[in-house]
């Protein structure tokens, strides 16, 4: 095996791990925007505040015409 391919493979070990301990922000947003939606819409709730304790949060209101406005931010430490 030659050095880029050993190269190559701890970069799909290192970004398998990283996927594996904590939560992307598209997978966060992702999360917000398909299941907590849904669960709002469920069970017809006008607002829910959320905190994974890792820097994501997201913010649901339901407007006036029932659309549901979504916030999300995220703190990253680089």
């Amino acid at each position: 095996m030659d050095q880029h391919s050993v190269f190559d493979e701890r970069i799909k070990e290192r970004e398998a791990q990283d996927k594996a301990t904590k939560p992307t922000r598209k997978g966060w947003v992702g999360f917000v925007e398909g299941e907590v939606v849904n669960f709002m819409v469920q069970y017809e709730l006008e607002k829910m505040t959320l905190d994974d304790g890792e820097g994501n949060r997201a913010k649901l209101t339901r407007l006036k015409d029932n659309a549901i406005k979504v916030e999300c931010t995220s703190s990253n430490i680089v």
